[in-house]
């Protein structure tokens, strides 16, 4: 008879642990979907902030105006892409190469890849909140510690190609 329970319990803890899998792999096939959605070419058509600040996005030393019209390419099937700043009056030119990924549906994490240097090698990152997704468009929102309060900085994105 303890076998006979001991058994049962056996099965009944590995239904569930296979009901568990199962859940786990549906959340995860989800997500990967969800992330393939950011796929392709899109722009920062707008930022939205409290203009009373000064804000220099991602270390790049330029106003948040000069990423207006930027170009940024995801290609989530090896976490690659880059972002390019058109330059002009006092904006750079940069083209940035980066490696990011989306955690749980809607942290997008993001870490500039220097030239000659692996993206392990890079410690340092940003991560932003996705917000508004749609098959055309996406926010991105950023919360940047400042004086002891936060300024909260929104990036949208209107894709430009390839889907």
């Amino acid at each position: 008879m303890k076998k006979l329970l001991l058994a049962g319990m056996l099965g009944t803890s590995l239904f569930a642990v296979s009901c568990s899998s199962v859940k786990n792999a549906q959340t995860s096939q989800n997500q990967k979907s969800d992330f393939l959605k950011i796929k392709g070419d899109w722009e920062i058509v707008s930022i939205d902030y409290d203009k009373g600040f000064k804000i220099k996005p991602f270390d790049e030393g330029a106003d948040a105006q000069c990423f207006v019209g930027s170009h940024w390419r995801l290609i989530p099937n090896n976490y690659t892409g880059s972002y390019t700043l058109n330059g002009g009056g006092s904006c750079p030119s940069v083209m940035q190469p980066i490696k990011f990924e989306v955690k749980g549906g809607n942290t997008f994490m993001f870490k500039k890849i220097a030239e000659g240097t692996k993206a392990k090698q890079n410690t340092v990152g940003y991560s932003l909140n996705m917000i508004n997704q749609s098959t055309d468009q996406f926010s991105l929102e950023q919360n940047v510690p400042f004086d002891g309060s936060t300024v909260r900085v929104v990036y949208n994105f209107q894709r430009t190609g390839m889907k």
